[in-house]
This record gives structure tokens, sequence and C-alpha cells, in this order.
């Protein structure tokens, strides 16, 4: 392989239903989540992966030649053939070139047509061919994405002809797996054990799987392109009609998702894209590929960048008015609520953040068209009162305002902030008692809640203040990270965190000004700032880890405790350009310092994406989820304020 491709680098392709397509630069599978084909599937919005992978080789007048490889327990890679890409590249969607020894080139491209669970893969001869054959061996399970699949029993290798079609249902209860090609099937049952996945094990998970192999697929290339579409069960849609010719299909289906693509106004509009998704005759905005649900807090974090600043206010309202009716005491549950399952509710901010969204939303749809019915603005505003509301009364954690106007929260044994990190009793970073950034949202949302229940002016007025004298730390000039620390009246923590950024930036109504915002700034780009985002603690906090990695101990236990995060670089940039005084120098200026690191990290990890987190040490290597909608919503909403005329 070129040298300069690097081989754990990932590429993702989504349907736009919440189910997705995704691997490495090598083709090697080194998570349980690199599958072909991953689906969605009712009820309880329950994500299936069906075609986890597959083996390709050709034969030629010179010989076999495997262009894929898998790694087997205890490491083995077999066969070994990633050193035959030639190239790499992932736009409009993943391709590759492989060369064989032989002098032939053969192009493999692999895209998900938005709106199908499905996934369409084609090879073809680059130049001429006497005779290229190429086989095509699946790997199938039909489990959950979370789990591991083993030899068993029950897994049925049973397989149905339909209409030019072959169909294989692994499991009763579960999807079937429907293929139609333009090339020739042979059913031949095997089962492949101990599969071995590097990125798992190195995380401190299982790592191994056994795959079922029903059979293979054979195509002439030297007679034309091979062509395999393959999709759930209920999505065969995409194959066109009865008898249709599966080169015109995929002509069309390619055309109509190049054009889809090439629409989004930027490489970020089309990441975006990715993570705003249908849920039933809704949206829902997927924390993150590959592994995350649809978060709260993620959500109305992500939702002004996803949806309000790209235009996409029908989904933003969708989304508002699907998580309305899930608020219970003020909170939000942690995760969209499915039929059946009791709600789990322990952050103090998720909601806050959808007043805030609510708030941006409304402001936008004033001049939006066509207009936003007023049932959808009472149920929005009826919303944000009553998150107000009840956490000025008190609910549940805790969590209330105080005499000072300010919101207090927590207790023993809670994580409430975004910095929610535990292991078993042992919460990492607790925050409890009034933290910065808490104050920063509960402030934004009174004199949000102001502007249409007067009530509340005067309340946001009182913890202005006292934000302003208690948060202050004059010998350090910067915010304290906590007061009123375990709930002790007059204590404070001034661990140096990034959460103060919020009461200068990333947010409609700062709380700092002036000479003290400066301040605070400057010690954060000073202290906490590196090239992928903001680190979660200083270097010089003796609780400081400056690198992510191990078992879940380990990795929990530093998450937050310098470990850098890529979505606070949308505060950070905000506060940066706000106390310059928010001019075209002063916007320009951040556009030179801060965008060229954001750019080349779309061109790795999570290819034209952006990274949940990295280490707090140079170089900053990519760590946790690499498609994560809060990177890339934060990235875009800066973007699309200060960058994009």
């Amino acid at each position: 392989m070129p040298a300069q491709l690097n081989t754990h680098d990932e590429w993702l392709e989504t349907d736009g239903l919440g189910g997705f397509a995704s691997g490495t630069v090598s083709a090697i599978r080194t998570r349980r989540y690199h599958a072909a084909l991953l689906t969605v599937a009712s009820p309880g919005y329950r994500r299936l992966a069906l075609l986890n992978g597959f083996d390709a080789w050709l034969d030629t007048p010179q010989g076999n030649f495997p262009i894929t490889s898998q790694v087997y327990d205890p490491g083995v890679v077999h066969p070994h053939a990633w050193d035959r890409i030639d190239a790499f590249e992932a736009d409009p969607w993943p391709r590759w070139q492989f060369r064989l020894a032989d002098g032939t080139c053969v192009e493999h491209q692999l895209f998900v047509p938005h709106g199908h669970s499905a996934c369409i893969l084609t090879w073809r001869v680059l130049g001429d061919a006497e005779s290229c054959v190429l086989s095509v061996r699946p790997y199938i399970s039909g489990r959950d994405f979370h789990q591991l699949h083993r030899e068993n029993a029950a897994f049925r290798f049973d397989l149905s002809l339909l209409e030019g079609r072959v169909i294989w249902r692994p499991y009763p209860d579960k999807p079937a797996i429907v293929s139609l090609t333009n090339g020739e099937y042979v059913h031949e049952e095997e089962w492949y054990r101990s599969f071995l996945y590097e990125e798992e094990r190195d995380r401190g998970l299982d790592y191994l799987e056994d795959l079922a192999s029903p059979g293979a697929f054979r195509w002439d290339l030297s007679q034309g392109e091979a062509i395999w579409m393959v999709a759930a069960e209920g999505h065969e849609a995409v194959f066109g009609a009865q008898g249709a010719s599966t080169a015109k299909v995929v002509d069309r289906l390619r055309s109509a998702e190049r054009d889809r693509r090439n629409a989004f106004p930027s490489v970020l509009h089309q990441a975006g894209d990715a993570y705003v998704v249908r849920r039933g005759s809704g949206n829902a905005i997927v924390a993150g590929y590959p592994w995350y649900q649809e978060w709260s807090r993620d959500t109305f974090v992500s939702l002004r960048g996803l949806c309000i600043r790209t235009g996409r206010m029908e989904e933003a309202k969708r989304i508002l008015l699907d998580w309305a009716p899930a608020i219970d005491g003020g909170m939000l549950p942690n995760v969209y609520p499915e039929p059946g399952v009791p709600p789990e509710f322990n952050s103090v901010d998720a909601s806050l953040w959808y007043v805030v969204a609510a708030h941006e939303f409304l402001e936008q749809a004033k001049s939006s068209k066509p207009a936003l019915p007023e049932e959808a603005r009472a149920t929005i505003q009826k919303a944000m009162h009553e998150v107000v509301a009840a956490y000025a009364d008190g609910t549940r954690y805790g969590i209330h305002m105080d005499a000072d106007g300010l919101l207090a929260a927590g207790g023993p044994g809670l994580q409430l902030t975004w910095m929610d990190a535990k292991v078993d009793d042992w919460v990492v970073t607790p925050r409890v008692g009034k933290a910065v950034e808490v104050q920063a949202l509960w402030l934004n949302a009174l004199r949000m809640l102001s502007e249409f229940e007067d009530e509340w002016g005067a309340v946001y007025k009182r913890g202005l203040d006292a934000f302003r004298e208690r948060f202050w730390n004059s010998a350090l000039g910067r915010l304290y990270d906590v007061v009123d620390v375990d709930h002790r009246a007059g204590t404070t923590d001034a661990a140096f965190r990034p959460n103060q950024i919020l009461a200068v930036g990333g947010l409609p109504f700062p709380l700092m000004e002036g000479d003290a915002a400066r301040a605070i700034v400057d010690a954060v780009e000073s202290h906490l700032y590196t090239p992928m985002g903001i680190r979660t603690l200083a270097a010089a906090d003796p609780g400081y880890r400056g690198h992510y990695e191990g078992g879940v101990v380990d990795r929990d236990g530093a998450c937050h405790q310098g470990t850098v995060w890529p979505w606070l670089l949308g505060p950070f940039i905000d506060a940066w350009i706000r106390v310059r005084g928010g001019d075209g120098k002063a916007r320009e200026e951040a556009r030179t310092r801060f965008l060229p690191p954001i750019e080349a990290h779309l061109e790795r990890a999570g290819i034209g994406h952006l990274s949940e987190m990295a280490d707090g040490e140079a170089p900053h290597r990519p760590r946790g989820c690499p498609f994560q909608a809060i990177s890339v919503a934060e990235a875009l909403r800066v973007a699309v304020d200060h960058f994009m005329d």
C-alpha cells in the first residue's frame, strides 16, 4: 500500500435511516461495527449487523490474487492482500484500486444510497484484461451491532431464490439479507471462526467473532463491471422493477447519489448530513458512528449546527416536537424514549441545551418560509417553560435554583454534567454544586424565557450578578469551575477546565465581558487549546491524564482529565472572535489560526468527519468515536456564523 495511506483511517457510508456501512482504508475490519450492511430494524430502533464483510479474490492467467484480508486470532493476517491496494479515495464514496503482480488493475467502489438500507458494491478492470474472474465470499450474522457472533446451531444457511434474488435469513426474528447481482452464485456453507478485531481488543473489550458464509458470487470482469446489490428485507425497492437491468439501476443510483452529495456547499455540510436521520415519521440526530444512539445532550448541542444553521428547519422542528413530551420534572431522558423502556435521567444540562436550541430555532423561524404553525411554536415554548420552571422549583438529583439565582445540582454518586464518566461507583469528575457551564446555560435559558414570560427577567439579572461576583477568580484571572462545591456554601473548585469558555462564547448571551472575558479566552488558549480541540484539564493539574488509552477503567479515567474534545472548538472560536470585537479582521485571523487543523483532521481518522476526542499530549492522536455529531456540528456552526458568506 502507498506510504501516504493510513491503513487505520476509517470510512463511513450512512443511509439516512440510522444504518450504515463502515470499514478501514485497508479493508481489514478492526471493529465489531465494521460492516457492509448494518440496518435499523423495528421495533425499538434496533441496529443489526447483517453483512459483516466479505473476502474477494481475482483469478487471472498468472494466478490467484486475494484483494481483501482478514485478521484471525491470535493476530494472523490472512490472506496477505492489503499491499495490493494501489490507491484509495473517499470522495464521493470509498473507492479502491488494486494492482496485481501481473499488472492487472481493478477498481472497487462501495456506496450506500440515501434512504435505503442497502449497499451497492462494484468491481471493474481498468484497462484491458484477457481473463479476470472475481470471486466474493460474504460473511453474515444478523446480530445486534454491539454484540459479537458465535457459531451456533440456531443459525440457518437456508437459501431462497426469488426473481433472480439470493435471499438468506440467518434467524427467523431478524430481517433477511437480499442480494441481486449480475454474476453467478454458488451455495457453499462454511463457518469462519475467530475473526480478531484489533480496536476492540485495544479498548479492553471482547474482540473475537465467528461468522457464517453461505456461498460465493463469481463474475468474469473481462465481460464488464461486476455488480452486487445487497439490501435488508423491506428495502428491496432499491433494486428497481422486476427484470430491470442491474447496470442501469446502479447507474441511476450512482448518478442520484453523486448529485445529492455534490449539492452540499462544503465538506462539513456533507458530514453533518450523516447524523440527521429519519425516525418513523420524525427525525433524530445520531450522536456518533459507529456505536452511539440518539442521546439528548448530543442532540441539542448538535441541532444548532446540523439543522438550524444549514436551513433544515423542518427536521429541527420535528426533533424539538418529538422530544418535548419526554420532558419530566424539567429533565430530558439520556436517550430517546422507547415504548416500554423506563427512561433514565442523569443530565442536568441536556434540557438546558434544548432551551438554547429551541430559542435559536424560534428566532430563525421568524424569517423562515413557510411560517411556523402557531401550535408548534406554542408547544416548543411550553417545553422551554417546563424546563425552567421545574429547575427553579427543584427537581430530582438536587437540581434547584438557589437564592442567588444560580442553579445547584448533584449529589454523591451522580454525574450530571457533560463530564459524565463513571466506572462502577467511581464518578471521575463529580462537579457537584454549581458548575460553571451549567450556569451559562441556565442564565441563557432564563434570558430566553424572559422574552415571552416577563417574570424571569429579574431572576436572570439576579443570577447574572451573582455569577460575575462568585465565579471570578481574581487571583488567577479566570473563572472557577464549580462554586458551592458539594453544596457547601462559599467553597470553590479552581481546577482549570474548559467549561468556563461557555460564559464567553458558544451561547447567544455571554455572561462575561471586557477585560475579564479576554483574560478567560487568553488563558484557555495558552493552557488548554490544541489543534485538535480543547483539553478538559490543564496539564499542570495533578489529575491530568495526557493519553486516552487502555481498558474501560483507564479510558474513562482519562476521558475528562486532559483528553481533548473537538466540539469545544466551537465555543472557543466564538469567544476568541467575540473578545476581539467580532469584526472581519478578527474572523480572518481566527480562520487562519484555527481552521487549517480542522480541515486536516477531516482527511484522517474518520475520513470526512471529526473525532469525538483526542489525546491531550502531542501528536494528539484521535480517540473515541471516529465520527462524532457534536464535533462536526460545532465546527459547522462556527464556520457558517463566521467564515462562510
